[in-house]
């Protein structure tokens, strides 16, 4: 599996100390998760972010971030969010805040 380890580097550290993270291999990229649930996934080029659905449509209208596309269907509420969009360390942790908001607010896992 092909991913940016720099990227992936800046995601684990912004996430150290926060419980209930771990990480897992899988839509060919580096994918973290809290309490079973995925907080965002990195890649070779971006990092895809789950967001609130309702912020979704939105949101991706920003430059540098657009919806997944799965069976060319788009997943509200999934983004592709590109580099130049968490640069710096501040905008990386809101992109992750942003996601573990949406996160923590779903139904535990069974």
């Amino acid at each position: 599996m092909a991913y940016n380890e720099n990227t992936a580097k800046r995601v684990q550290d912004a996430l150290s100390g926060k419980k209930g993270i771990f990480e897992k291999k899988m839509f060919g990229g580096l994918c973290f998760l809290l309490d079973g649930k995925m907080i965002c996934g990195v890649n070779q080029d971006n990092i895809l972010f789950r967001v609130n659905p309702e912020e979704g449509e939105s949101l991706s209208k920003k430059s540098g971030v657009s919806q997944m596309v799965h069976n060319g269907r788009a997943m509200n509420g999934f983004l592709y969010v590109e580099k130049e969009e968490y640069k710096t360390d501040k905008d990386l942790e809101d992109w992750l805040e942003r996601s573990i908001t949406f996160v923590e607010s779903l139904p535990k896992k069974k």
